[in-house]
């Protein structure tokens, strides 16, 4: 399949001609909309022209391609962009190719052949890509190409300016690399070698005749293209052969010991075995690069014997891709602000499915319902900014590859009902990283507060695909676990389809990742369309436990632990399937058309109906009763089996609100020390009563006489109603607020 770049908007600096007039006519062959930047000036930086640049979009158009010309310099950065945002609306991709030489022996090079080299090539680039960067950034998307040069990497007689301007953009894209990476913006290097105006000064003419420029351009275009996940490579080109460079390290030699001096002749004397390069590493990173410093700090300071090969030591506790569980447990990222209203909250609950079709969805949807409330699984959203605002990449000793991150399983507990808006801070831990092999885990904790008050817990276990093979544990004490279901037929199934839309709806409480809405990234992951968030199918079984278990009452909900296997497509229907262990529902989620599990080893943690505390059900939005009822529970926990031989009997309760029921209860005072629960008799209650929530607390506070209440149509009452006289034993002095 060919590669095209159709909707793709590219700038080639220094296009005129040679390298970046290739680069131009290819990219445009291939669909995108080309900007031709070319100042016109001679190979040494004088003089102006628009012809060059004219030239290659005419070239461009004549073949049915869309180009135009500018003629700015490279240190007029923002101009260049400007121009293309108003030509073509974006900037995808930047090739940094404009230079010019100025080529003396050191001793004759002057301020300015020093000055104009750096300011077109090293500070062109910078200006350039600087100002395209935050249009990268946002649109998730971006490649940018650095040219550097032979003569950077290994230096050239006469080329001292030109080197050094060179090797200096090596080291601003491998910064742009890392910077870049979790926007989806890919920095990469090319030294290559082709016939133009620059080379022809310093080669023969045959050879500048045979290396063409279409030797070159193919390898740019890949780089530049969105399949590529190329990042801060850095590659020779030339005459159609390709090779990629790294950096090597000889193993080295230590050469001082605690409490003695370190010596010129001890470093003559170990000359041949510090450049020795039999079994040499090959570090990526400063992290890895000072990973054997560090540890010869910590030998010598320590006392301890210092071995002859302290990077290989290094190397026993860090991975090649950077993991070193000892430098990163403990660390902490930077604290996170989240600010809302009830509009996240609404949000964020259409963006797990809910809807106004479903009555009992109302109080997640609409501010002004009575019982307006959050969702619970709502407390993912504060949390995730630790992990989508890039916190993990100032953690030393977790250089990882961002593209490889996978979300593996989440925990979240609540210690009180979500807040409708406010302000919530949190902050994050690193609390263990584990070596499975294949990858690495990284269990985060992170514990959001409401000024003092902590609100939630999450535990993120993160999983990245190759970082494993470090020596690390393969367990630990501190992560959540996973629990397999019951092995008998669920006790509950719901099906809910999700929409073509869901990721999109989802995605805007704050996962932008591009993986969940645009194809073309998606194609990248491997996957046929963008896939649903792992964390939207945890909020669809959640709510589905919270619907049949708890009345959808969100003081109920203590927390939730799922673990993901597969993704969902939007438009998916899922079937979450649930079984009852007390206070405990496992759940299991599967895409129906597929019969796949989406979700497994999961569970939501109920409080029990006696468990909510008033201060919890008044936050939560709940009925003014259900006070009363945890207050007649926590009665019977200290009292039951009193109550029991005062009352032995089974009394059940509907709570009506706008003439409808809105909670039952029952009340068993006839079996074992007693027990309170929210739901109807599982039995047959010995008598219940009906009445809407209201004159339930006029009869509780004694403002309403429970006899005028019968005869007045207000207490209905069913079953045994002599029961009722007993009703002051459970009322009286208990259930006062």
């Amino acid at each position: 399949m060919s590669l095209s770049f159709e909707g793709r908007v590219v700038l080639v600096t220094g296009a005129g001609g040679g390298l970046g007039r290739e680069y131009a006519l290819a990219f445009a062959e291939r669909g995108a909309s080309v900007v031709v930047n070319d100042l016109g000036a001679d190979t040494k930086g004088g003089g102006k022209s628009s012809a060059a640049a004219d030239k290659v979009v005419e070239e461009i158009r004549a073949k049915g391609g869309k180009a135009v010309a500018n003629y700015d310099s490279v240190e007029d950065g923002e101009k260049l962009i400007q121009s293309t945002l108003d030509a073509f609306g974006r900037i995808d991709v930047v090739v940094n190719n404009a230079g010019i030489l100025r080529d003396r022996s050191f001793a004759r090079t002057s301020d300015l052949d020093w000055d104009l080299i750096q300011r077109v090539h090293l500070r062109g680039s910078f200006l350039v890509t600087r100002a395209a960067w935050n249009h990268m950034k946002n649109q998730k998307f971006g490649r940018i190409i650095m040219t550097a040069s032979a003569a950077g990497i290994y230096g050239n007689f006469g080329q001292a300016n030109y080197s050094a301007a060179k090797l200096g953009m090596l080291g601003l894209a491998n910064t742009l690399a890392i910077e870049g990476r979790k926007y989806n913006v890919h920095c990469n290097t090319i030294a290559p070698v082709a016939g133009s105006r620059l080379t022809e000064t310093v080669m023969p003419p045959d050879l500048v005749a045979s290396l063409k420029p279409e030797y070159v351009a193919p390898l740019v275009l890949w780089l530049c293209h969105e399949q590529c996940q190329e990042n801060g490579g850095l590659f020779e080109v030339g005459a159609g052969w390709i090779g990629k460079l790294r950096w090597e390290r000889s193993q080295g030699r230590t050469v001082r010991q605690k409490n003695q001096p370190m010596t010129p002749e001890v470093v003559r004397d170990q000359w041949d075995k510090i450049c020795d390069f039999t079994d040499a590493t090959k570090p990526t990173s400063v992290q890895e690069s000072l990973q054997s410093i560090m540890t010869v700090l910590s030998q010598v300071e320590s006392g301890g014997e210092v071995g002859v090969n302290p990077t290989a030591a290094a190397a026993s506790a860090t991975s090649a891709s950077g993991i070193n569980p000892a430098e990163a447990v403990g660390q902490k990222l930077p604290p996170t602000t989240f600010n809302f209203t009830h509009t996240q909250c609404i949000l964020y609950a259409l963006g797990v499915g809910m809807s106004t079709k479903d009555p009992d969805h109302l109080r997640f949807l609409y501010e002004g319902h009575p019982d307006f409330s959050c969702l619970p699984t709502f407390g993912v959203i504060p949390s995730q900014a630790a992990m989508m605002d890039g916190g993990l990449t100032s953690i030393p000793g977790l250089n990882i590859d961002f593209t490889q991150v996978l979300h593996g399983e989440q925990y979240l507990e609540l210690y009180r009902p979500l807040p409708t808006s406010g302000k919530l801070t949190s902050e994050a831990t690193i609390v263990d990283v584990l070596d499975k092999g294949s990858g690495a885990v990284i269990l985060l904790d992170v514990n959001t507060y409401s000024g003092d008050e902590l609100v939630s817990y999450n535990q993120f276990t993160v999983f990245v695909v190759g970082a494993g093979g470090f020596g690390g544990k393969r367990t630990s004490e501190k992560a959540k676990p996973s629990l397999p279901p019951p092995k008998r037929a669920p006790d509950a199934v719901v099906i809910d389809s999700t929409t073509r839309d869901q990721a999109a709806l989802y995605r805007l409480s704050g996962d932008w990742n591009p993986l969940h809405i645009d194809p073309s990234f998606a194609a990248m992951g491997g996957f046929k369309a963008p896939i649903l968030h792992g964390l939207c199918s945890f909020g669809f079984a959640a709510r589905h436990v919270l619907k049949h278990f708890a009345d959808n009452d969100p003081s109920r909900f203590k927390a939730i632990k799922v673990r993901f296997v597969k993704p969902v497509m939007p438009g998916q229907s899922l079937q979450t399937e649930m079984w009852k262990e007390g206070n405990r529902i496992h759940i299991q989620c599967k895409v129906k058309e597929t019969d796949a599990v989406v979700l497994a080893g999961a569970y939501v943690d109920l409080h029990g109906a006696s468990e909510a505390s008033p201060e919890s059900l008044t936050q939560g939005g709940g009925l003014q009763s259900e006070l009363v009822f945890a207050e007649i529970g926590r009665r019977i926990k200290d009292l039951g089996s009193e109550l029991v031989k005062k009352v032995n009997a089974v009394f059940g309760w509907e709570i009506t609100k706008d003439g409808k029921s809105a909670a039952q209860w029952t009340i068993d005072l006839k079996n074992g020390s007693g027990s309170l629960h929210k739901g109807p008799c599982s039995g047959k209650a010995d008598v219940t009563f009906t009445v809407s929530d209201e004159d339930f607390m006029e009869v509780v506070m004694g403002k309403l006489n429970p006899q005028k209440a019968f005869f007045s149509g207000k207490l209905k009452v069913r079953g045994n109603i002599m029961l009722s006289q007993k009703l002051e034993v459970i009322l009286k002095d208990y259930a006062k607020l």
